[in-house]
């Protein structure tokens, strides 16, 4: 693993050449590490990822790349796609498959593997656990972006999942713990109650970070395969997004998708 932080160029330069001077990778590894995200350029008080080779940097630009070789050659699970909408689409997104990257990358995310897939912009406008799988949309223009975030940050898209849970629970509960001290809200419903084990219907009001995955532990019924949050089961963690419903970007038409049976429980 290598990390080098920006570093500040004192002479015009290619990034390449330049990084490769610093860290000792061949320029064909800094040109992977370029396409997959784990470089970053300092430039007038921005930072954003450098994808392009032949960059010149010129005083005041930084630099920095974190180079990771076991995360830079993981090949990333392959969406499905479930509708395409032209300015968005809908897709079924495997476990696995991040919906954010980190500073060591991001071809692992769904928006970058779909973004190559179809060969046009693609932006990321809500989140699912990277160890979960299911529904999720993206947006295909930087209008269509603005509109789908701000329903998800108004709370009026409805979203709804399915859950593995351990123990048997018979009735519905709402979960309202905060989560970060902002206001959390999920409704359960069983589904399938068995004798140590009950698949769950889950509907949200909020989205705050692993919200099911916390409410269903704090309740007593952690998600079978969570081992973050109290379930030592082998087995990955069992949680769907199920349903999406919001409204069309562009006309206003609402919308709702379903998980196909062959990927539910």
């Amino acid at each position: 693993m290598i990390e080098l932080k920006p570093l500040a160029v004192t002479d015009d330069c290619e990034a390449t050449a330049f990084l490769s001077e610093q860290t000792g990778l061949s320029k064909s590894r800094i040109k992977l590490a370029m396409t997959r995200g784990a470089v970053w350029l300092e430039r007038e008080g921005r930072q954003r990822r450098l994808r392009r080779a032949k960059t010149t940097l010129s005083p005041p630009d930084k630099i920095g790349i974190y180079y990771d070789e076991s995360i830079l050659s993981t090949e990333p699970p392959k969406p499905t796609l479930l509708s395409d909408l032209g300015c968005c689409s809908i897709w079924i997104k495997p476990a696995g498959l991040m919906s954010g990257g980190s500073r060591f990358g991001d071809h692992c995310t769904i928006d970058r593997v779909v973004g190559n897939e179809l060969d046009r912009p693609t932006f990321l406008v809500h989140r699912l656990d990277k160890f979960a799988w299911g529904l999720m949309v993206l947006a295909h223009g930087k209008k269509s972006a603005a509109h789908l975030s701000r329903q998800f940050q108004e709370r009026t898209v409805s979203k709804t999942y399915q859950a593995l849970i351990r123990g048997r629970l018979m009735e519905s509960r709402l979960l309202d713990t905060p989560i970060d001290g902002k206001p959390a809200i999920s409704h359960v419903r069983p589904i399938r109650p068995d004798e140590d084990r009950t698949l769950v219907e889950v509907r949200i009001e909020t989205g705050r970070k692993h919200q099911i995955r916390k409410h269903l532990a704090e309740s007593g019924h952690p998600i079978v395969g969570d081992r973050l949050y109290g379930s030592e089961d082998v087995s990955g963690l069992q949680l769907a997004a199920v349903e999406l419903g919001f409204l069309h970007p562009e006309n206003g038409e609402p919308l709702t998708f379903n998980l196909p049976a062959e990927y539910r429980f």
